[in-house]
Protein backbone atom coordinates (compact mmCIF):
# COMPACT_ATOMS: atom_id res chain seq x y z
CA UNK A 1 0.00 0.00 0.00
CA UNK A 2 1.59 3.38 -0.87
CA UNK A 3 1.85 6.06 1.81
CA UNK A 4 -0.35 8.99 2.59
CA UNK A 5 0.49 11.76 0.92
CA UNK A 6 1.51 15.01 3.33
CA UNK A 7 -1.47 17.01 4.41
CA UNK A 8 -0.03 20.21 2.13
CA UNK A 9 0.36 17.94 -1.11
CA UNK A 10 -3.33 16.16 -1.09
CA UNK A 11 -5.21 18.69 -3.02
CA UNK A 12 -8.33 15.92 -2.75
CA UNK A 13 -8.62 16.04 0.66
CA UNK A 14 -11.61 18.43 1.18
CA UNK A 15 -13.84 16.79 -1.40
CA UNK A 16 -12.78 13.66 0.53
CA UNK A 17 -13.74 14.31 3.31
CA UNK A 18 -17.27 15.85 2.33
CA UNK A 19 -17.76 12.62 0.28
CA UNK A 20 -17.64 10.89 3.69
CA UNK A 21 -20.18 12.70 5.65
CA UNK A 22 -22.84 11.51 2.32
CA UNK A 23 -22.05 14.85 -0.13
CA UNK A 24 -22.42 13.25 -3.55
CA UNK A 25 -21.72 16.61 -5.79
CA UNK A 26 -18.86 18.77 -4.72
CA UNK A 27 -18.26 21.39 -7.27
CA UNK A 28 -15.13 23.71 -7.49
CA UNK A 29 -15.62 27.49 -8.81
CA UNK A 30 -12.71 29.83 -9.46
CA UNK A 31 -12.47 33.24 -12.00
CA UNK A 32 -10.20 34.56 -14.37
CA UNK A 33 -9.13 38.23 -15.29
CA UNK A 34 -10.12 40.21 -12.15
CA UNK A 35 -6.86 42.31 -12.80
CA UNK A 36 -7.18 43.06 -16.93
CA UNK A 37 -8.00 46.28 -17.84
CA UNK A 38 -9.93 44.83 -20.77
CA UNK A 39 -12.50 42.11 -20.98
CA UNK A 40 -14.74 40.03 -19.37
CA UNK A 41 -13.86 38.26 -15.93
CA UNK A 42 -14.73 34.43 -16.31
CA UNK A 43 -15.41 31.82 -14.01
CA UNK A 44 -15.87 27.75 -14.26
CA UNK A 45 -16.80 25.37 -12.02
CA UNK A 46 -16.11 21.63 -12.10
CA UNK A 47 -17.55 18.32 -10.42
CA UNK A 48 -14.33 16.10 -10.41
CA UNK A 49 -15.08 12.24 -9.91
CA UNK A 50 -14.06 11.13 -7.02
CA UNK A 51 -11.73 8.61 -8.51
CA UNK A 52 -9.90 11.02 -11.01
CA UNK A 53 -6.33 11.63 -10.52
CA UNK A 54 -6.78 14.47 -9.34
CA UNK A 55 -2.72 15.31 -8.96
CA UNK A 56 -3.11 16.47 -11.93
CA UNK A 57 -4.80 19.60 -11.66
CA UNK A 58 -2.58 22.32 -10.58
CA UNK A 59 -3.38 26.18 -9.85
CA UNK A 60 -3.64 27.82 -13.47
CA UNK A 61 -1.07 30.43 -12.68
CA UNK A 62 1.49 27.92 -12.07
CA UNK A 63 1.22 25.82 -15.65
CA UNK A 64 2.30 26.92 -18.99
CA UNK A 65 -0.44 27.94 -21.77
CA UNK A 66 0.46 24.88 -23.41
CA UNK A 67 -0.23 22.92 -19.98
CA UNK A 68 -3.44 24.80 -19.50
CA UNK A 69 -4.80 23.71 -22.79
CA UNK A 70 -3.75 19.80 -22.48
CA UNK A 71 -4.76 20.00 -19.33
CA UNK A 72 -8.21 21.44 -20.65
CA UNK A 73 -8.84 18.79 -23.44
CA UNK A 74 -8.26 16.49 -20.41
CA UNK A 75 -11.38 17.72 -18.25
CA UNK A 76 -13.61 18.39 -21.92
CA UNK A 77 -12.63 14.35 -22.45
CA UNK A 78 -13.34 13.09 -19.12
CA UNK A 79 -17.31 14.10 -20.03
CA UNK A 80 -17.50 15.73 -16.13
CA UNK A 81 -20.09 18.39 -15.46
CA UNK A 82 -18.86 21.79 -16.21
CA UNK A 83 -20.37 25.38 -16.42
CA UNK A 84 -18.68 28.38 -17.51
CA UNK A 85 -19.89 32.13 -16.75
CA UNK A 86 -18.87 35.40 -17.67
CA UNK A 87 -19.79 39.31 -16.87
CA UNK A 88 -19.03 41.77 -19.17
CA UNK A 89 -16.62 44.56 -19.18
CA UNK A 90 -19.99 46.63 -18.69
CA UNK A 91 -21.61 44.78 -16.00
CA UNK A 92 -17.75 44.76 -14.42
CA UNK A 93 -18.05 48.66 -14.06
CA UNK A 94 -21.47 48.82 -13.27
CA UNK A 95 -21.49 46.95 -10.42
CA UNK A 96 -17.28 46.65 -9.63
CA UNK A 97 -14.81 43.93 -10.01
CA UNK A 98 -15.69 41.84 -6.95
CA UNK A 99 -19.38 41.58 -7.37
CA UNK A 100 -19.01 41.05 -11.19
CA UNK A 101 -16.50 37.80 -10.18
CA UNK A 102 -19.11 36.74 -7.99
CA UNK A 103 -21.85 36.99 -10.59
CA UNK A 104 -19.66 35.13 -13.30
CA UNK A 105 -19.09 32.15 -10.70
CA UNK A 106 -22.87 32.32 -9.60
CA UNK A 107 -23.69 31.74 -13.49
CA UNK A 108 -20.95 29.22 -13.69
CA UNK A 109 -22.85 27.10 -10.86
CA UNK A 110 -26.12 27.58 -12.77
CA UNK A 111 -24.64 26.64 -16.05
CA UNK A 112 -23.91 22.79 -14.76
CA UNK A 113 -25.71 20.23 -15.90
CA UNK A 114 -27.08 19.71 -11.97
CA UNK A 115 -27.35 21.48 -9.13
CA UNK A 116 -24.38 20.83 -6.69
CA UNK A 117 -24.39 19.65 -3.21
CA UNK A 118 -21.27 21.68 -2.03
CA UNK A 119 -19.23 24.33 -3.42
CA UNK A 120 -15.34 24.95 -2.69
CA UNK A 121 -14.91 28.11 -4.14
CA UNK A 122 -11.41 29.97 -4.38
CA UNK A 123 -11.34 32.93 -2.33
CA UNK A 124 -13.01 34.65 0.88
CA UNK A 125 -16.16 35.20 -0.06
CA UNK A 126 -18.77 32.61 -1.55
CA UNK A 127 -21.19 32.30 -4.05
CA UNK A 128 -24.39 34.26 -3.84
CA UNK A 129 -26.50 31.01 -4.36
CA UNK A 130 -28.54 28.95 -1.69
CA UNK A 131 -25.90 25.95 -1.52
CA UNK A 132 -23.93 25.02 1.25
CA UNK A 133 -20.10 26.22 0.31
CA UNK A 134 -16.74 26.90 1.65
CA UNK A 135 -14.37 29.65 0.61
CA UNK A 136 -10.72 28.92 0.13
CA UNK A 137 -8.27 31.47 0.45
CA UNK A 138 -5.73 30.10 -2.30
CA UNK A 139 -7.96 27.55 -2.50
CA UNK A 140 -6.19 25.96 -6.32
CA UNK A 141 -3.43 25.13 -4.19
CA UNK A 142 -5.67 23.33 -1.49
CA UNK A 143 -8.58 21.66 -3.50
CA UNK A 144 -7.97 19.77 -6.59
CA UNK A 145 -11.93 20.83 -8.05
CA UNK A 146 -10.70 24.58 -7.32
CA UNK A 147 -7.86 24.35 -9.42
CA UNK A 148 -9.78 22.21 -12.29
CA UNK A 149 -12.33 24.95 -12.72
CA UNK A 150 -9.49 27.81 -12.56
CA UNK A 151 -8.16 25.85 -16.03
CA UNK A 152 -11.31 26.08 -17.14
CA UNK A 153 -11.92 29.83 -16.68
CA UNK A 154 -8.16 30.88 -17.22
CA UNK A 155 -8.36 29.09 -21.19
CA UNK A 156 -11.45 30.39 -21.86
CA UNK A 157 -11.13 33.95 -21.26
CA UNK A 158 -7.90 33.27 -23.12
CA UNK A 159 -9.84 32.15 -26.02
CA UNK A 160 -12.03 34.83 -26.04
CA UNK A 161 -9.54 37.79 -25.61
CA UNK A 162 -7.85 36.36 -28.84
CA UNK A 163 -11.39 36.18 -30.50
CA UNK A 164 -11.49 40.27 -29.53
CA UNK A 165 -8.16 40.89 -31.09
CA UNK A 166 -9.59 40.09 -34.02
CA UNK A 167 -11.93 42.56 -33.74
CA UNK A 168 -9.38 45.14 -31.82
CA UNK A 169 -6.20 44.57 -33.57
CA UNK A 170 -4.55 47.34 -32.02
CA UNK A 171 -4.12 46.34 -28.86
CA UNK A 172 -2.55 43.21 -29.25
CA UNK A 173 -5.12 41.23 -27.07
CA UNK A 174 -3.78 37.59 -28.01
CA UNK A 175 -0.56 38.68 -26.67
CA UNK A 176 -1.32 40.07 -23.20
CA UNK A 177 -5.33 39.31 -22.94
CA UNK A 178 -6.31 42.45 -21.74
CA UNK A 179 -3.64 42.61 -18.35
CA UNK A 180 -2.32 46.06 -17.90
CA UNK A 181 1.43 45.14 -19.09
CA UNK A 182 3.49 48.16 -20.54
CA UNK A 183 2.63 47.29 -24.07
CA UNK A 184 -0.77 47.26 -23.35
CA UNK A 185 -0.55 50.50 -21.36
CA UNK A 186 1.33 52.41 -24.11
CA UNK A 187 -1.48 51.14 -26.98
CA UNK A 188 -4.23 52.40 -24.48
CA UNK A 189 -2.49 55.90 -24.25
CA UNK A 190 -1.76 55.25 -28.35
CA UNK A 191 -5.29 55.05 -29.10
CA UNK A 192 -7.37 55.07 -26.15
CA UNK A 193 -10.17 52.60 -24.96
CA UNK A 194 -11.97 50.93 -26.50
CA UNK A 195 -15.62 49.40 -26.31
CA UNK A 196 -14.22 46.49 -23.89
CA UNK A 197 -11.96 48.69 -21.65
CA UNK A 198 -12.94 48.05 -18.25
CA UNK A 199 -14.33 52.40 -18.15
CA UNK A 200 -13.87 52.83 -14.16
CA UNK A 201 -10.40 50.50 -13.92
CA UNK A 202 -7.00 53.05 -13.08
CA UNK A 203 -5.14 53.47 -16.21
CA UNK A 204 -8.04 53.33 -18.33
CA UNK A 205 -10.33 56.30 -16.33
CA UNK A 206 -7.46 58.85 -16.74
CA UNK A 207 -7.68 58.43 -20.21
CA UNK A 208 -11.30 58.94 -20.72
CA UNK A 209 -10.96 62.13 -18.91
CA UNK A 210 -9.18 63.75 -21.72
Amino acid sequence: MSAALPAELDTFSFERELTGKGVRLIAGVDEAGRGPLAGPVVAASVILPADCQYFLFKDSKKLTENQRETLFATLIGMGIPIGVGVATPAEIDEINILQASLLAMKRAVLDLPAMPDFLLVDGKFTVPLTVNQQALVKGESKSASIAAASIVAKVTRDRIMRDYHAAYPLYNFKQHKGYPTKEHRDLLVHFGPCEIHRKTFSGVQELLAR
